[in-house]
């Protein structure tokens, strides 16, 4: 049954809120100022229909918006949305007791998203591959998505049936499809275990349609060219299924605020380095010292390094950075650190960080509540906190990216 509902502001993950008499209720697709009708479900609700419309309600941009999982502030008008961004992290900054001037967000421009995770799963009436819908396990076949390159949207058709001949499961899969220079790089998860002759038709289909490489839970079914992408001037080979920056540009951002701040440091450790997006830049400057847990993908650092013309000294340690941080000792024979953990933070890294004499650090950051919970560490150790520069990378969704930049006078000898 629906009722009326006043929206007062956004919450966190970009849903209306209403104050109603037993608590806030979370209303998806509304906007601060509207009066909608919306069916109730506990805390949370489906809009029915907007009654009064914000004058900041817009056209989405996808004929799949409220239905597709992926995007929630397509109807958000742009200035008004990127102004949101930017107050969510300075708000969870403050809650930690952080007063710094944010920087303007940086945006992101629609069709510039290079890495998507599809869902896909085998149904009676043929192969459904699309985005699961808002807080549901039911997946939205997709025909156009704007966030996405176009090479992404014109392949859909293909990777559809790609889908077709790799699953051997009744459950639904993932699809991470990553446009590389050499083509589309296709990593396949839990679509269940393939004979010899499926693995076969894939193959040659894959040959055939000219993608890169097939991947399934990691392991290569077919590679007819190294997917290879460029950090800075030189080319890395991913290796199956390997962390990158959704959006180049907003990578190339982050990478030129880090690298301005780092420009004085001769030795730099990056920690948790994954393929080298920044080791490689700030290569070309300063020697760097790149920490990563995972093997592959410091294999794949090391040999883009190795190739590659011009930089310093770049070395390579594979290491658990949550188990086992760089100590703050470790840290003083360096003058520059960043460190780019995943959403989880590095809570224990800081706490070594915030001990050493490591006079430049930039920290980057997917998650601002953890970012917050970090830099109040590096805070409390002696860092100035220079500057906060929020990065969208994540178009009309409510994740946001952060760069902070931080210092500590040099101790008197």
């Amino acid at each position: 049954m629906s009722a009326r509902f006043s929206i007062r502001k956004l919450g966190a993950q970009g849903d209306g809120v209403a104050e109603t008499e037993t608590g806030d209720l979370f209303i998806p697709f509304t906007l601060p100022g509207e009066t909608v009708t919306a069916a109730r479900e506990r805390d949370r609700a489906m809009l029915m229909a907007v009654l009064e419309a914000s004058p900041l309600r817009i056209d989405p941009a996808c004929c799949h918006f409220t239905e597709c999982g992926g995007c929630a502030l397509q109807h958000f008008e742009a200035e008004a949305y990127r102004q949101w961004k930017r107050e969510k992290v300075a708000h969870i900054l403050k809650g930690k007791g952080i007063d710094c001037e944010i920087g303007d967000l940086v945006a992101c421009a629609p069709q510039t998203r290079r890495r998507v995770v599809l869902a896909a799963r085998r149904t009676e009436t043929g192969m459904l591959l699309g985005f699961h819908r808002h807080l549901s396990p039911e997946i939205v076949a997709i025909s156009e998505c704007p966030i996405s390159l176009p090479e992404i949207v014109a392949a859909l058709d293909l990777l559809r049936a790609l889908a077709e001949l790799v699953c051997a499961t009744a459950k639904s899969f993932r699809l991470a499809v990553t446009v590389t220079g050499s083509g589309l790089d296709v990593a396949v998860h839990e679509s269940g275990k393939l004979g010899e002759h499926q693995r076969r038709i894939a193959a040659n289909f894959v040959m055939a349609q000219g993608f890169a490489r097939l991947s399934i839970d990691d392991e290569i079914i077919i590679e007819p060219k190294k997917p290879v992408v460029m950090f800075g001037g030189v080319a890395v080979a991913l290796p199956p299924g390997a962390f990158l920056q959704a959006t180049e540009a907003a990578e190339q951002a982050m990478a030129d605020i880090v690298g301005g701040h780092l420009k004085r440091a001769k030795k730099v450790a990056d920690l948790f380095a994954g393929c080298g997006s920044f080791a490689l830049r700030l290569a070309a400057k300063s020697e760097v010292h790149a920490v990563e847990g995972d093997a592959a993908a410091l294999s794949a650092l090391d040999r883009g390094s190795r190739f590659a013309t011009g930089l310093k000294r770049v070395t390579g340690e594979r290491r658990d950075l949550f188990r086992r941080p760089l100590t703050f000792k470790e840290l003083n024979a360096f003058d520059g650190v960043v460190f780019d953990p995943p959403r989880a933070g590095a809570e224990d890294q800081s706490k070594q960080i915030a001990r050493s004499d490591v006079p430049y650090v930039a920290a980057v950051s997917c998650n601002p509540v953890t970012l917050a919970r970090d830099l109040r560490i590096l805070i409390d150790g002696g860092y100035a906190l220079k500057s906060v520069t929020p990065i969208d990378q994540f178009l009309w969704s409510p994740h946001v990216e952060a760069v902070a930049l931080l210092e500590k006078p040099k101790k008197r000898r």
